[in-house]
């Protein structure tokens, strides 16, 4: 089994030195989804939200969280991404999130990735609560 790399030999956190290690082109993508009603799907698709384009502000909000994830994430570095990309497709359940986070570096994008998913998910959720409060994030 792997050592767990967060922690010193005494057991305390720490992040991770990635200072020896070689900058290299870093890309990272990840997936969730957000289940709801067929009725929650078709005032979304058809432009009919209240709070306007549902789609366009998760988009908005993944890319924001991804820049953000060294500050939700305790012992994450900050890292100059040089991409972001989240794409929203409707699918037979709902809606499908999908993000993929770049850069060059010494340590990977993938809680980056995985912070963009969530955060369009979550504020998917958020703008849509008020119509279905049963949605399915996962």
């Amino acid at each position: 089994m792997s050592e767990l790399t967060h922690f010193d030999a005494s057991g305390a956190a720490h992040m991770v030195d990635v200072s020896d290690k070689a900058v290299t082109s870093r890309v990272a993508t990840a997936t969730g989804w957000v289940k709801m009603a067929q009725e929650t799907f078709d005032m979304i698709t058809s432009g009919e939200a209240k709070k306007g384009d549902v789609i366009g502000v998760a988009r908005l909000a993944g890319i924001m969280g991804a820049k953000k994830t060294p500050d939700l994430i305790p012992l994450c570095h900050p890292l100059p991404l040089s991409r972001v990309n989240v794409d929203i497709t409707p699918n037979e359940n709902g809606l499908r999130v999908v993000a993929e986070v770049r850069t060059s570096g010494r340590t990977g994008v993938e809680m980056e990735a995985l912070t963009a998913v969530s955060v369009a998910c979550l504020t998917l959720y958020d703008m849509l609560k008020a119509v279905q409060k049963d949605m399915e994030v996962y």
